[in-house]
């Protein structure tokens, strides 16, 4: 099996880890209360705040239970961190297509981002039995992760139309919708009944959308490792920090044009880790993952920039205005 690090972790260490989330989430919400739109400064700021508190989680990590086990962390961390620039692609996309008010944008993340957390937490338990209970598991997820690397890189097609998303459908089936926005609600009234409005079609979409993103990320993050608590700590910290991921590359999504080959190198990597630990190889060495995870992401990131230096853009998916 992928390095487990089978630590005791004891109660109050996941009260605390909860608890952190809970009062980040809550400071968050307080402050964005009046709506306002957020600016590229205010994003950067909370977009350090957020690594900053990632990476000082490893550092927890370095001390409670040694280099390893960081290490683990870090992995697990920049997979999910890098992974969920393709959400804030969706993002752009689903808030463009719906014409969501600017200053609007922030709350439909907030609860996008819960759904988010509480979609891979259950993946987590989930994922973590499979793999711990059916030895096979890990060919099943090792063999899924290679082929949606494998679609990321060479079917990269254009975004298909949210408007026609599963879920958007069926929502606009049982209840009725406004097709219009009434300030920040998510619901309204429509001839005397309850409806909702355009600003719950959107996060209905941007959740929906993200259900693949979840199924993909976690398995990834399980082919570091299969505790819980490293993994569920990892996707935490990095899904935390997506709204204001989103406000600072919303302008700069256009230059990512090779990012995606990176992000699929990582899915296949992953997939064939976890594949290769139920054979005679074994566990890869964590410093090898991490360098890899590292490598990929630099090499992507700065042949994007590179390919696009001259007019500073590139065609790409749609952003909100």
């Amino acid at each position: 099996m992928n390095e487990a690090l089978d630590f005791a972790v004891p109660l109050w260490a996941w009260f605390a880890l909860g608890g952190g989330i809970v009062v980040m989430l809550a400071i968050d919400l307080f402050l964005h209360r009046d709506d306002h739109v957020v600016s590229f400064r205010e994003a950067a700021i909370w977009s350090t705040i957020w690594i900053a508190a990632g990476l000082g989680f490893g550092l927890i990590m370095l001390w409670w239970q040694g280099g390893d086990a960081a290490a683990t962390y870090y992995s697990a961390y920049l997979i999910e961190k890098a992974l969920s620039v393709d959400n804030v692609f969706i993002f752009a996309l689903i808030f463009g297509y719906f014409a969501v008010p600017d200053r609007y944008q922030h709350r439909v993340l907030f609860w996008g981002v819960i759904g988010a957390l509480v979609m891979r937490l259950v993946f987590i338990f989930v994922g973590s039995s499979l793999l711990e209970t059916f030895f096979w598991t890990a060919y099943v997820f090792g063999l899924f992760l290679v082929y949606t690397g494998w679609h990321m890189a060479f079917r990269h097609d254009a975004p298909k139309d949210p408007g026609n998303n599963i879920m958007v459908r069926l929502m606009r089936r049982i209840m009725p919708v406004t097709g219009e926005y009434d300030g920040n609600r998510f619901f309204t009234r429509l001839n005397g009944r309850r409806a909702a409005t355009l600003l719950l079609v959107a996060l209905v979409a941007i959740e929906s959308s993200d259900l693949i993103f979840a199924i993909d990320s976690v398995a990834a993050v399980l082919a570091i490792t299969t505790n819980t608590f490293i993994v569920w700590a990892s996707i935490a910290m990095a899904v935390l920090g997506l709204r204001a991921l989103y406000f600072c590359l919303a302008g700069l999504l256009r230059r990512f044009v090779h990012l995606h080959y990176g992000l699929a190198f990582l899915l296949v990597f992953a997939g064939v880790k976890l594949i290769l630990s139920e054979t005679p190889v074994g566990k890869l060495p964590i410093w090898l993952s991490l360098s890899v995870i590292i490598g990929a992401l630099a090499v992507s990131i700065i042949w994007s920039l590179w390919a696009t230096r001259k007019d500073g853009s590139h065609p790409g998916p749609p952003v909100a205005g």
